[in-house]
């Protein structure tokens, strides 16, 4: 038995897509910060359960209430540009069916995750060979860390074949957007934890970063979505650096 939740907020565009793709689950779980578009409306269409609940900044918070109020022993976590094809949703069954019955013994699984950029499929850089716990026993683990969270969980954890499908940003300037807001958790997290910055650092980390995505990492054979890409997780990089040196020099 498996319960899959999503976070949401104003998701109208991706939602139906989404729940499309896990409504083998036994139960499907929308936690929303308070969308303003039909992403509710939608959901309930599904039969899903819906929750409201404010985000404040916090995506382990968020995830965690999303844990609460599963009803099921398994949990599966996606998000809401994502899609679970039918080899994956056969896999976790599977997997999920060998949890049950202990053969073996894990309690979480890496799912890996393909990325589709204006139609095209990422297959270097960052995001070419990239893996993300988001299926496990409920009760096993929390989520940690406000941005860039994680699910701690306890226990054997192995890795699973078939790839979440992920289609992020419509346009460059839903991008953009993104970029400026998962920033700003970023660099209030390392401002909290007494992180410094220098100048040298503003400059250089973008610049590696840039130079790792592109070249070492091959992200010029994804072509111009791969270059975009590696222009704009360069910009990420600077933008992290430089929010936290305002931080420091306001106190």
């Amino acid at each position: 038995m498996i319960s899959a939740i999503i976070l949401t907020k104003d998701e109208e565009e991706n939602i139906g897509k989404c729940l499309e793709s896990v409504k083998w689950c036994d139960e499907m779980i929308i936690v929303d910060d308070k969308s303003s578009d039909r992403t509710v409306e939608i959901a309930k269409k599904y039969k899903a359960a819906v929750y409201t609940n404010f985000l404040d900044n916090d995506f382990s918070a968020q995830r965690n209430f999303g844990l609460s109020k599963a009803n099921n022993d398994w949990v599966l976590f996606v998000d809401s540009d994502e899609l679970i094809s039918d080899a994956l949703a056969y896999e976790i069954s599977n997997a999920i069916n060998l949890g049950d019955q202990n053969l073996p013994g894990f309690n979480g699984y890496y799912l890996k995750r393909t990325d589709f950029l204006w139609g095209k499929q990422l297959r270097y850089g960052e995001t070419g060979n990239i893996k993300f716990l988001r299926l496990a026993k409920k009760n096993c683990g929390f989520w940690e860390g406000a941005a860039h969270e994680k699910w701690k969980i306890k226990g054997r954890v192995g890795s699973l074949v078939n790839p979440l499908l992920h289609f992020p940003h419509r346009t460059l300037e839903e991008f953009l957007k993104e970029i400026n807001f998962y920033t700003d958790l970023r660099a209030a997290d390392l401002y909290k934890k007494k992180a410094k910055v220098y100048w040298w650092t503003i400059i250089a980390y973008p610049k590696t970063k840039f130079i790792l995505n592109y070249f070492i990492r091959g992200g010029f054979l994804d072509g111009l979505p791969g270059l975009v890409f590696a222009i704009v997780m360069s910009f990420h990089s600077f933008l992290v650096r430089g929010k936290l040196w305002q931080k420091n020099m306001k106190k």
